[in-house]
């Protein structure tokens, strides 16, 4: 089983997974961000191993964030890329969910 979850509101969203890892579990966080530009999107994995699920994601969450608002800020200079449009009229607080495998 893994754990995601997933924080959004307007024109920027953050998304994490969770995966088994020697020791507990890490997490990939994904963000993206709509710019005048275009997407900023920006994925990596958090350098923290966790010893639960639950930890990870939230660790994972606030980490994703932390990096929306710099980037907002911008506290940040990172070039957008050209990937494809996300729909920015979507809106979505926050969800966690148990993936089955």
């Amino acid at each position: 089983m893994t754990l995601s979850g997933k924080v959004c509101d307007g024109h920027w969203s953050v998304s994490v997974v969770t995966h088994p890892a020697p020791g507990g579990f890490d997490c990939s966080i994904q963000l993206s961000h709509t710019t005048a530009e275009g997407v900023f999107t920006h994925e990596f994995r958090h350098d923290t191993i966790f010893p639960s699920e639950r930890e990870a994601v939230l660790a994972g969450l606030r980490e994703g964030m932390v990096w929306v608002q710099l980037k907002m800020s911008k506290t940040l200079s990172v070039q957008a890329t050209d990937d494809t449009q996300r729909n920015s009229q979507e809106t979505c607080h926050a969800s966690i969910r148990r993936n089955d495998q």
